[in-house]
């Protein structure tokens, strides 16, 4: 135990002894945070981030409260220090190093007094070998951290840079391209840019002596005998298991490992010893490796829907020459195989309907899966406050409303490995991208060996994880090279194309396909996929770019579309393999708006409100709000006309609270509406030419509390979408799909289930005051992951006012999926109207809910006429979500509803304080 004594401080560094080295670790509240230019010395915390150290000292607010996003530039642009005393074992034959998991990210670091290394990657692991500095090193001794202004160096890197073509999007702060850093920390549409800095990760000292090891970082590779990236692997083969290490220290004479695989019950699966293996020595750093064959009986892992998430404990045991164990590795793995698939459609099935063209689509273990998910943001512009049940309660909410797949955007940060701990056991699968978005970057040799440092360090940190899907090199970049075409002059394409290809292509997919076999590697999250791969080419890939030829179809696409008349327009929706992102904004709730809104404020284009809305870029750098009000209204904008062409609306009110919480209300319908139709119009595409097998929409999640696409508020409240999300993931859904220009309505029969479903399919059309119109009910057969056509009619020819109607569509099937050894029924329901709300013959359905204390259940039902979009709204102070929401009601219908509680900070009492309302409470 050392000990050192500070003005009023007792500290304690507690080292821990693993097989002959010592690590001590850093984290903790010893440090200390300074700022000269402010005359500024307070508390530290690692992990941290300046923002958050101003703020537990009371030197800042809330960064996110107000208009603090403008009044804290003074941090950005400042340098700042964090600073500690420490105490080494000075003991010769003792290799001494500084381990850091992330700085964020221009730092200099000096250990007394010595400056011994500089980063500037966010995402990288830093090691540096300190032996003869802390020899140097007094009674006193100290590790000081320096911290540069991210924004100046990004500035300084483009004025530096030999990069003309280096274009990109700007929010708040430009030139994010040329550094290695989270790139919205810069801002973006929906997100503040308060460019973090600090010590974001653990910090340790590590001393090895002669002969021992320490151990840095593992990878674990499971596939299938003769797999290679990208494509299908034969099942048939036996597994083979890849497992390396990288470490500090050397190990002499011929070392071996032994591997023991074990299941949840402790029960040993596989042992075995190897002694063929690779030393590979990079520095001051080595790097093990060893693979084998086993055919031993092991259960597939299946992502949530598919079959048991199985999980088991590998053990790898560094033994030297003398079998003495010099380090262990303990990781949870799981067996299956995920491929990107991107291989030509073949010819059956194209003679079935399906375009020819290259498919865009996810296999697991053999089978073909339909994608059902979003695209995860970071959850917090300070990762360091980004806690464990918070991410457990956003990954729960994943589950709950019927999605298996979330896509990690690169514009972000790579996750920390909790989240994908979590995601093995829910089943939930993970496409991850590297972070780079919207930008071409610098391709100087310097860059490109930091990318390639940071790329082989993530790609090995998480490839153990079954949940991980696939690597995509970036976020719409290669849409960027389609603007490029259209800009720069025609000689100048081949360098753009030539610039994109060296890191996406050469550097990242280098970084994949040498680690692991079990990866597939996209190098643009959209993409027209490309002409040709051959795994044992240099470059295997071969872009398609634009070369599309007419009548294919090939790659994934997105679609944001702010004409809010073509919302419902399924002509204007782009026919793609896979949907990777598509979605609209909406306000969140009045309890979000209240965490970071005073009260007078609390209005629809109120300063506070215009300032959290980044859509469109503003100009956010002094106290003058004024200078961002005209593309901020922008925003707001879109949203009051699409509840304007849509929609009753409420008056306009500005000093009435109940009434801006009928236009949040308002602009979460639309969202809901515009997303549910794009879902069902993209799992439709299952059964048509398109052959969709992916639906991701934008986004799942928010950073903070604002006027964002997220169907997840900040502190986890879901919104209007998450709810409709829940219903239109469903394993069998009905998809209405309507012609507004001609009358043309056909409703589809949808579903993802691998084997076939049979059941009814209703459809009942009601005037407004309840009584019925019409109905008819039919049998229906869905194959395999596809869809069918129950309904068919042109709503100009029906014998009753579609002003005054609406439809109900049902569908109750049974399948047998495949985790069950009987038939399952799968029931879902879906509401249609051939006439905008706001034009329809609405009535007062009379809404009444009371609360039943012995079921546990709020009881809902509509007394006069039928209730569109009835929403229940809890108070603050609990986090969780309503079994659904966002319903229709008829007369006579009741309706038990459900709460699901995470947390509660009001014992029970904010059942007292749920509300609800529909849409025709905006006429009152």
């Amino acid at each position: 135990m050392y000990r050192n004594i500070l003005p009023g401080l007792l500290w304690v560094l507690q080292p821990l002894k693993i097989f002959g080295q010592t690590v001590i670790p850093l984290d903790g509240t010893s440090w200390t945070l300074e700022n000269a230019s402010k005359n500024i010395s307070i508390p530290g915390r690692v992990p941290g981030s300046v923002h958050l150290d101003l703020l537990a000292a009371k030197v800042i607010g809330d960064p996110y409260y107000g208009l603090n996003e403008v009044n804290l530039r003074w941090v950005i642009g400042d340098v700042w220090k964090y600073s500690r005393p420490i105490s080494i074992d000075l003991s010769p034959n003792m290799s001494t190093y500084l381990e850091f998991d992330g700085l964020d990210t221009f730092a200099s670091i000096k250990l007394c007094g010595t400056t011994i290394g500089i980063t500037n990657n966010q995402f990288r692991q830093y090691t540096f070998e300190v032996s003869s500095s802390v020899q140097r090193c007094s009674d006193s001794s100290n590790i000081e951290i320096e911290f540069a202004p991210a924004t100046s160096a990004a500035n300084n890197a483009a004025q530096n840079a030999s990069c003309p073509l280096c274009f990109g999007i700007n929010y708040e702060f430009d030139n994010m391209q040329f550094i290695r850093k989270q790139q919205c920390d810069f801002g973006w549409d929906w997100g503040p840019a308060f460019s973090p800095t600090g010590i974001w990760k653990s910090i340790r000292i590590v001393q090895v002596p002669t002969g021992f090891v320490q151990i840095q970082n593992s990878m674990v590779d499971i596939y299938r005998q003769g797999q290679v990236n990208n494509l299908p692997p034969d099942q048939a083969k036996p597994w083979v298991m890849n497992v390396s290490v990288d470490f500090l220290g050397h190990i002499s004479g011929n070392p071996s490992m032994i591997v023991k695989l074990s299941n949840r019950n402790n029960e040993t699966v596989l042992e075995k010893i190897v002694r063929n293996i690779m030393r590979i020595d990079n520095g001051f750093s080595s790097r093990t490796t060893a693979d084998f064959l086993t055919t031993e009986d092991v259960e597939l892992w299946w992502p949530v829907g598919y079959g048991n998430q199985t999980l088991y404990n590998l053990s790898v045991q560094i033994q030297d020459e003398r079998n003495h164990t010099l380090a262990t590795v303990e990781r949870r793995v799981g067996f299956r195989t995920v491929v990107l698939d991107q291989r030509e459609i073949p010819n059956d099935e194209i003679s079935k309907g399906v375009a020819p063209g290259n498919k865009w689509s996810f296999q697991i273990n053999g089978l073909d899966i339909y994608c059902k998910g979003s695209n995860f943001i970071p959850p917090d512009s300070f990762w360091t406050r980004v806690m464990e049940d918070r991410v457990k309660d956003m990954l729960d909410s994943v589950i709950d409303s019927n999605q298996n797949m979330i896509r990690v955007w690169g514009g972000g940060s790579y996750l920390p490995d909790f989240i994908y701990d979590m995601a093995d056991e829910m089943g939930l699968i993970i496409w991850t991208d590297f972070q780079f978005s919207d930008a071409l970057s610098p391709i100087d040799p310097a860059f490109l060996e930091n990318v390639r440092a940071e790329a082989d360090y993530q790609v090995r940190r998480v490839n153990h994880h079954p949940s991980m899907a696939a690597w995509v090199g970036n976020n719409e970049v290669e849409l960027g090279l389609q603007l490029a075409e259209q800009v720069v002059p025609a000689e100048a394409v081949p360098l753009v194309i030539k610039q994109y290809e060296t890191l996406f292509v050469d550097i990242l997919l280098r970084a994949v396909f040498d680690n692991t076999r079990s990866l597939s590697y996209s190098p643009s999250s959209i993409t027209n996929g490309y002409l040709s791969f051959n795994f044992s080419s240099p470059t295997p890939i071969i872009e398609r770019y634009f070369n599309v030829t007419p009548g294919t179809i090939s790659g994934n696409t997105d679609y944001y579309n702010y004409d809010t008349a073509k919302a419902f327009n399924n002509s204007a929706y782009p026919l793609g393999r896979f949907a990777t992102e598509f979605g609209f904004h909406s306000m969140p709730s009045l309890q979000t708006w209240r965490q970071v809104t005073p009260e007078p404020d609390l209005h629809f284009n109120s300063s506070v409100i215009l300032t959290h809305n980044h859509h469109y870029a503003t100009s956010l750098l002094t106290a003058d709000y004024s200078n961002q009000t005209a593309a901020a209204l922008g925003g707001m904008g879109q949203m009051t006309i699409a509840a304007e062409q849509y929609y009753p609306i409420p008056p306009n009110d500005p000093h009435s609270i109940a009434n801006f919480s009928s236009w949040i209300y308002t602009t979460q319908v639309f969202q809901a509406d515009f997303m549910r139709n794009q879902i069902s119009f993209y799992r439709i595409g299952s059964g048509r030419l398109e052959r969709n097998l992916g639906a991701l929409y934008w986004q799942l999640n928010d950073i903070w509390q604002a006027p964002t696409w997220a169907g997840l508020e900040y502190d986890g409240r879901w919104k209007m979408l998450h709810y409709i999300v829940k219903n239109v993931f469903k394993p069998v859904i009905m998809a209405p799909s309507f012609n507004y220009t001609t009358g043309a309505l056909e409703v589809y029969a949808v579903s993802d289930l691998w084997s076939t479903a049979s059941g009814t399919a209703k459809v009942t059309w009601y005037d407004w005051s309840g009584n019925v119109l019409n109905t008819s009910s039919r049998s229906v057969e869905i194959g395999a992951i596809n869809t069918t056509i129950t309904f068919q009619m042109n709503t100009q020819n029906l014998r009753f006012n579609v002003s005054n109607a609406v439809a109900k569509f049902e569908i109750e099937a049974q399948s047998t999926p495949p985790h069950l050894t009987g038939p399952a029924t799968y029931t879902q329901e879906s509401w249609f109207h051939a006439v905008p709300l706001k034009d329809q013959a609405m009535v007062d359905p009379i809404l009444k809910m009371t609360y039943d204390d012995s079921k546990d259940k709020f009881i809902v039902s509509a007394e006069n006429g039928v209730a569109a979009w009835v929403w229940l709204d809890h108070p603050s102070g609990v986090v969780g979500n309503f079994e659904d929401n966002g319903f229709w009601l008829v007369p006579g219908e009741v309706k038990e509803v459900g709460f699901k509680v995470k947390r509660d900070d009001t014992a029970g009492e904010w059942a007292k304080s749920v509300t609800v309302r529909s849409l025709w409470d905006n006429k009152l």
